[in-house]
């Protein structure tokens, strides 16, 4: 039942959050949705991906950049009319109701807590490609100290190092694109030395080689790939121009990954056989080690090790705020919702390198295996969220119409059907988790973890 309160209400709420320090400029929110959702998913995910569905992995994605457009849509109206660091889960308490607050944030703060412990175990993995020989462990230990110190001198210092992070991105993801054409359509001699080019599509096995099934299991990668771009809505906290830095950022942030997704997903095919794109390395770097071009695996390694960096770092960023938001609504202890003098939430960036321990205990127990756990636990909390944000949007839109508010600078367009459009493929791919054994443990663990959630709010935070 949505929540009849008018708009003081969510005035409240915005006051309730203060004291966050508004300096992130438009071009450093910008490069924060690049910073998390170019990182693992793509450089690292994706080789599970092509795993799944083989070339027509294209369509998975493309299937995902859909998602996500409508997603972006729903959540830059909301954003733009709400600018606030709770967010989608601050939308929910108020447009819904604040149970669906309280579940929102919490199954998405849990779920970016395990999404950085997946980055962290995969940076792991691209420091073996250089020792081998080297415990996981003690590359995530180093790593995650260095991101955690970070993440607690400043938000403006947080911005600046994302934006350093992700045009770095940028430019590697660039080179590789000239690189990989290069290679597909000019350089005719190496490409039959390395049997590079289109033909891989259609051989071993078609351009469907697992079926359909297949590719929509891909879907779910890549939307783990795509998952981060959200938090752009939760950064607008702290945004100097939230009107303005959110319209734009969403924007150029939605166009940008779907252009270096897409395109380099198609090079990365045609330079390699997607049966040798697999689950050991990066499928980038085998791109590369079979272009026999010298040092350029050894770079696209260390690109995509600045890659995985930069997504944890925007993730600790997002559940540390998530977690802020939680205890300022009196979902979590408040000590939680303090800051310290640099307007940083400490005891909450704390709580959130939980993900780290997850990591570093399972990279220990199930080494060759614990990126895939990992990303299959996390993906609940990331899929209810995108879930729940076109539920709620629709709830928003219905209030917006009903009272004759303004027009907002961005809107979302084919409301109601691109909405409804949207929350059925997100409660679709959900219910598929239950039937792929890569998966099984998205709603094994993920449907206990909302009953908890439930009960814990209506036993003891109902009553405040």
């Amino acid at each position: 039942m949505q929540n009849k309160n008018n708009d003081s209400s969510f005035d409240h709420i915005v006051a309730r959050e203060q004291g966050l320090q508004r300096s992130l400029s438009s071009k450093q929110m910008s490069m924060l949705a690049i910073g998390g959702a170019i990182g693992t998913g793509l450089f690292l995910g994706s080789g599970f991906a092509i795993s799944f569905a083989g070339p027509g992995v294209l369509v998975s994605y493309a299937i995902g950049a859909v998602i996500a457009l409508l997603l972006i849509a729903c959540l830059a109206e909301m954003t733009v009319a709400h600018p606030t660091s709770g967010s989608f889960g601050a939308f929910a308490e108020h447009y819904i109701n604040p149970w669906a607050g309280f579940v929102v944030r919490y199954s998405y703060w849990a779920a970016n807590v395990l999404v950085i412990g997946t980055e962290v175990t995969a940076i792991a993995l691209y420091m073996q490609y250089w020792l081998p020989d080297s415990p996981a462990w003690l590359w995530i230990s180093i790593f995650s100290a260095c991101l955690i110190f970070a993440n607690a001198l400043s938000v403006h210092v947080f911005g600046t190092i994302e934006y350093w992070f992700s045009t770095i991105k940028i430019i590697a993801i660039i080179v590789f694109i000239v690189l990989g054409s290069w290679l597909v359509f000019f350089a005719p001699e190496r490409s039959a030395q390395a049997s590079i080019g289109f033909a891989n599509y259609l051989q071993h096995g078609g351009f469907f080689p697992k079926g359909l099934s297949g590719t929509w299991l891909a879907v779910i990668v890549a939307l783990f790939s795509y998952l981060s771009i959200e938090m752009i809505a939760v950064a607008a906290g702290e945004a100097k121009d939230p009107e303005h830095a959110i319209t734009r950022a969403f924007r150029s942030a939605l166009v940008r990954l779907v252009v270096f997704y897409l395109l380099t997903l198609i090079l990365v095919l045609a330079i390699v056989p997607w049966t040798q794109a697999g689950q050991g390395k990066s499928p980038f770097v085998t791109a590369m080690e079979a272009a026999h071009i010298p040092g350029a695996a050894g770079v696209i390694n260390f690109v995509i090790l600045i890659a995985a960096l930069s997504a944890m770092n925007s993730q600790l960023y997002t559940a540390t705020r998530m977690m802020f938001s939680l205890s300022r609504a009196g979902f979590a202890p408040a000590v939680l919702g303090k800051l310290n003098r640099q307007g940083v939430p400490m005891q909450a960036l704390f709580l959130s390198c939980l993900g780290i321990a997850v990591a570093g205990v399972l990279s220990v127990l199930y080494p060759k295996s614990s990126f895939v756990l990992m990303m299959a636990i996390c993906m609940f909390g990331a899929m209810f969220a995108w879930f729940m944000i076109f539920v709620t949007y629709w709830m928003f839109r219905r209030y917006w119409d009903k009272h004759n508010k303004p027009k907002l600078p961005f809107r979302m367009w084919g409301f109601p059907w691109l909405t409804l459009l949207g929350a059925g493929l997100m409660l679709a791919l959900m219910i598929s988790t239950a039937f792929t054994e890569e998966f099984k443990m998205t709603l094994f663990t993920g449907l206990p973890f909302l009953v908890v959630l439930s009960v814990l709010y209506f036993v003891w935070y109902r009553k405040r």
